[in-house]
């Protein structure tokens, strides 16, 4: 079996980034889910400058794309004094779909937690989906419940007047 790779992305992976996010979308939008709105290009240079945008590879092949940050106070409020990595936009690519990437990003996330003095990982979905519920709850994060937002001022569009679905696995 071939085995996978996680390091960050870089500038030269922005249009592949784009086009799993338009994948993801379009998944989004064929379950009839809230999905994603289009990213700005910004959002996604600040993180790789920042070293905080992530692919896992196989063989050259970008197999999923993620997003981490050490800060998330509009989503996790008063929760955000926790030491944490927040995890954000999981990006599958088709080919790769049904190998277990969220386990192998789960796996990662937690090392890279502790190397990092961090206690938790967490991450959000927007909504009351029962279907990403059950399979982060199986991927080992326990559901915290549901938070509607407060203040969605600066994030991207899809948060607004939402209620996000809470994750988090201790460390």
């Amino acid at each position: 079996m071939n085995s996978f790779t996680i390091q960050n992305s870089t500038l030269q992976d922005v249009p592949n980034i784009f086009r799993l996010y338009e994948i993801a979308t379009a998944f989004q939008k064929a379950k009839s889910q809230c999905h994603w709105p289009v990213f700005e290009k910004q959002l996604i240079e600040t993180e790789l400058n920042e070293l905080r945008q992530w692919k896992l590879t196989q063989q050259g092949q970008t197999a999923c794309v993620w997003a981490t940050t050490f800060d998330d106070p509009k989503i996790w409020e008063e929760r955000n004094n926790d030491p944490a990595v927040y995890i954000h936009r999981i990006a599958t690519d088709p080919v790769f779909r049904g190998q277990n990437l969220v386990s192998k990003i789960i796996d990662w996330s937690k090392t890279y937690a502790a190397a990092n003095g961090k206690k938790y990982v967490r991450l959000d979905t927007v909504g009351e989906n029962q279907g990403l519920i059950d399979y982060y709850t199986k991927c080992g994060f326990d559901f915290l419940g549901l938070r509607q937002l407060k203040d969605t001022e600066g994030l991207p569009a899809h948060y607004q007047n939402a209620t996000v679905s809470l994750f988090q696995i201790e460390l």
